[in-house]
């Protein structure tokens, strides 16, 4: 169809909705768009059919949208107009790879539209084409020589496709066309001269660098940054003597960075630890206040010089109160020999602090505040939790508390003991204790309901945190509004628990939402970036941005999601009704009836729930309309709501699970967990070449890992009973498995994995040891290689899997006796517990002895 062209009136008319879509003034845009069709010689005009369309996309209407755009496109293919809209369109829907075909298309017939070239540039460097996106922006360079945009964005373009010698050059013929005073401070200049000089030091030209770093520095704003670039500089082209000044007065400038205390030991090259020890000496001289210079030390030197510097560091911090000590020495721990000298020097504080209120008695008669030993206390209740011995850190929090009742950080270790223990009941209780002293403390009411999340308190942790949350909404909706993916990442993992799938599901889908959502939000900074100049945070945005689902919070929702989607695989959900009528089957009329009356208010009491629900949903949804009928410049529609039910009655789990793993595969390659829940989700599809792969890159990794051992045996048996593999994959496998397994057979296999690794207990639970339990019973009970070996998860595995009969059936006894035994070891653990503890009327005392209804601590008097 030929393009229809406008007359005066009409195109007045049509340049007025470009201005109305332009200032989101959609209804103004309808009103003018109905008066070009209306007329009968217009009713098929294309470009104004896809501005209409378009304008309803903003408000919503996309299904009327799309068809008005296409129809539009039909009656014009010629227009780049209709192109450019429907690229909008796609671009609207996320369909970026769609919108920047249409934009293509667009400049086919009007090849130096502008617009059209940043839009398409801005998708491409949304979906990281860059060869593409150094085109395009040459494109408007060309078009736009005196534009800063041109040339920034044709540097940035050279400088993620890391030739930086040719960004360096570009930026460089941009800046001498900036007309500035060396004594006028402009902040935009400045971050251009930084930006620059970081494309030099990326492109190994140091000497370069530095100089331009001197040249410009009275132009740069940020001043702290030149001396640490300085400084970084410096030690690169082997100038200790000049970096050793730089890093020296950046220690004036701020005493307890531990960047430039390591930046001076790296300029001064010290041969020896008196050498390395005399560094430190001078900066207590000259910051005497100063708590770095003191901690650093400890981590090179040893000995009595180690428990000289000890000495002083912890006694200015139990002097001052400082919380946080035990964590800045953390680090030490994985030193034995550090370890017992923390402890002796800290047990020696206590005895004396209760003695004489001296820190030993060589102190001179000087006398420590009270405050003093409570610190110590805290210290030593953190230290014995940290190296496994409950119990005396019980005591130590235990006197703590008797002494001062009303301090909230004492409440929280006492919690994180108890939670260590293996008793996060307990432990929730406590933090709860803590979380009463102060309601007004965001931190303290977070921890709280992370607690009762772990403990499987869901209703509980939601009204904690609805104490923070915005009123006139429900806490999770507004949790899921803020990204609160710390919430929903523990969320899920309780509903797991609980084999709520569905709920599960559901906050794992939001979480990966949320990552959607942040990889979307990045396209505001394409244009946002280049008109401010903060190009070194939009370099970094971008590097960011492409590992992002690197982050603990998505692997830990794809984790979770994977295994729910096996488990749904293995074992589908059935009906309601079903599950009922067979759980009723065996039922004497008396237990049926009382099943009923159980059922019946099961459900009254969901009904309820389920009216306040709705009730607190109608008035959201109609403040929501009013909020529209104030605001009819809506954009967007809603999203797809995420159904429980839905979720976990999904036709096809596997392909779920594979979404979930992808971005694990690409980005969290390192771990050995990705690569053995991509052999599970394969092996369930019977992807031999994928499982083959799996398998190799997990071996690389930890060889002797037990999960990849179960997986191992697995591949084995499933390769040799297959029947039906193509003659090639045949091969590749048979290859394959000579180099994994030898000439062995998977039984033979499985018996040298048990005899290589007889001591140790995850090892043999893979390798379904039937022994095991025998292993773990002649143990000593005072054998601390015991609590090193067994720790409290492995064991707790071990107990079900005797109670499952994984190992073997009629292991009732051996169970049984298998959970005293670990009981004796792991008192606190709620696994170990005997079968009639009660958690509501049972506690244990410091000593670990349980006791009905006493409490060793203050939980009946707060």
């Amino acid at each position: 169809m030929p393009t229809i062209t406008l007359p005066p009136k009409e195109n007045a008319l049509f340049k007025r909705i470009l201005r109305c879509y332009e200032h989101k003034q959609y209804r103004n845009g309808l009103k003018f768009c109905k008066q070009i069709l209306s007329n009968p010689k217009f009713a098929e005009h294309g470009e104004t059919l896809a501005m209409k369309g378009l304008t309803l996309n903003c408000l919503g209407k996309k299904e009327e949208a799309y068809e008005l755009v296409r129809r539009g496109l039909r009656n014009d293919l010629r227009s780049h107009v209709c192109w450019h809209v429907y690229g909008l369109l796609q671009r609207s829907d996320k369909k970026y790879d769609e919108a920047i075909k249409c934009y293509r298309n667009a400049l086919k017939w009007d090849k130096d539209n502008l617009q059209i070239l940043r839009d398409l540039s801005l998708l491409q460097i949304q979906m990281r084409d860059l060869e593409g996106y150094r085109e395009t922006r040459y494109q408007l360079l060309q078009l736009r020589p005196a534009q800063r945009a041109s040339w920034i964005g044709y540097a940035v373009a050279y400088h993620l496709l890391e030739d930086f010698e040719m960004a360096a050059k570009i930026v460089e013929e941009f800046r001498k066309t900036q007309q500035t005073s060396p004594d006028k401070v402009d902040y935009e200049y400045s971050e251009l001269l930084l930006y620059q000089n970081q494309v030099l030091r990326e492109a190994g030209l140091h000497k370069e660098a530095l100089d331009h770093l001197n040249n410009y520095e009275k132009q740069i704003c940020d001043k702290l940054a030149v001396e640490e670039t300085r400084g970084e500089l410096l030690l690169k082209l082997e100038r200790p003597q000049e970096a050793s000044e730089v890093y020296r007065r950046l220690q004036e400038r701020n005493p307890e960075n531990w960047a430039y205390y390591q930046g001076l030991e790296k300029a001064l090259r010290p041969g020896s630890a008196e050498e390395h020890q005399k560094i430190y000496e001078e900066a207590w001289v000259k910051f005497p206040r100063g708590l770095v210079p003191r901690r650093l030390p400890l981590n090179f030197l040893t000995g009595e010089t180690f428990r000289e510097c000890l000495d002083r560091y912890l006694r200015m911090n139990f002097s001052k109160g400082c919380p946080p000590v035990f964590t800045t020495l953390k680090s030490l721990y994985t030193d034995k020999e550090k370890v017992t000298i923390i402890e002796d020097v800290v047990v020696g504080y206590e005895t004396y602090l209760k003695s004489c209120r001296m820190f030993s008695e060589n102190d001179d008669g000087k006398e420590e505040p009270p405050t003093t030993l409570l610190w110590v206390q805290y210290f030593l209740a953190q230290h014995f939790d940290f190296i496994d011995q409950p119990s005396l850190a019980l005591e130590y929090i235990n006197t703590a508390i008797d002494s001062t009742p009303t301090l909230i950080e004492l409440f929280l270790v006492k919690a994180k003991i108890y939670k260590h223990a293996g008793n996060i009941k307990e432990a929730a209780r406590w933090m709860d204790e803590a979380q009463a002293l102060d309601t007004a403390d965001r931190f303290i009411n977070s921890k709280c309901a992370k607690y009762m999340l772990k403990a499987g308190l869901i209703t509980e942790a939601e009204e904690m945190c609805s104490k923070f949350t915005r009123e006139g909404t429900s806490a999770v909706e507004n949790l899921n509004e803020m990204q609160c993916m710390w919430f929903q990442t523990e969320c899920a993992l309780a509903y797991k628990a609980m084999n709520k799938y569905g709920e599960a599901l559901k906050k794992c889908h939001e979480i990966e939402r949320h990552f959607v959502e942040i990889t979307d939000d990045q396209f505001d900074f394409h244009t946002y970036c280049m008109r401010k100049m903060t190009l070194r945070s939009y370099v970094d945005l971008l590097k960011l941005e492409d590992v992002l689902r690197q982050h603990p919070f998505y692997y830990k929702a794809a984790q979770s999601a994977i295994q729910i989607y096996l488990a749904l695989h293995d074992k589908p959900l059935t009906d309601d009704n079903k599950e009922s009528h067979t759980d009723t089957e065996n039922l004497t009329d008396k237990e049926l009836k009382k099943l009923r009356n159980k059922q019946r208010r099961a459900q009254k009491k969901a009904q309820l729930e389920e009216e306040k629900k709705n009730a607190e949903k109608e008035k959201q949804l109609k403040n929501q309309k009013k909020k529209k009928e104030d605001d009819d410049e809506e954009i967007g529609g809603p999203k797809e709501e995420l159904i429980p039910d839905k979720l976990a009655k999904v036709e096809n789990p596997l392909e779920e699970a594979v979404k979930f793993l992808i971005p694990l595969k690409n980005l969290v390659c390192n771990k050995i967990e990705t690569h053995l829940l991509a052999f599970e989700i394969y092996f369930r599809k019977e992807k031999y070449l994928l499982m083959l792969q799996s398998i190799k890159r997990a071996v690389v990794i930890e060889p002797s890992n037990p999960w990849l051992h179960q997986c191992l045996v697995r591949f084995f048996k499933r390769v040799g009973e297959s029947a039906d593999l193509a003659e090639a994959v045949r091969t590749v496998l048979k290859q394959e498995i000579s180099r994994l397994f030898g000439d062995s057979n998977p039984q033979s296999f499985n018996k040298n994995y048990l005899s290589q690794h007889s001591n140790s207990i995850p090892h043999r639970l893979a390798g379904q040891d039937q022994d095991l339990k025998g292993f773990m019973l002649s143990q000593d009970n005072s054998d601390k290689r015991t609590v090193c070996v067994c720790v409290l998860q492995i064991c707790t595995e071990v107990l079900e899997a005797l109670r499952e009969g994984q190992l073997g059936e009629g292991q009732q006894k051996a169970a049984e006796a298998y959970r005293a035994t670990c009981h004796k070891i792991y008192p606190y653990s709620l696994a170990f517990m005997p079968p009639g503890y009660q958690d509501n009327s049972t506690t244990i005392s410091a000593n670990g002895d349980l006791s009905a209804g006493e409490h060793d601590d203050m939980g009946n008097e707060m």
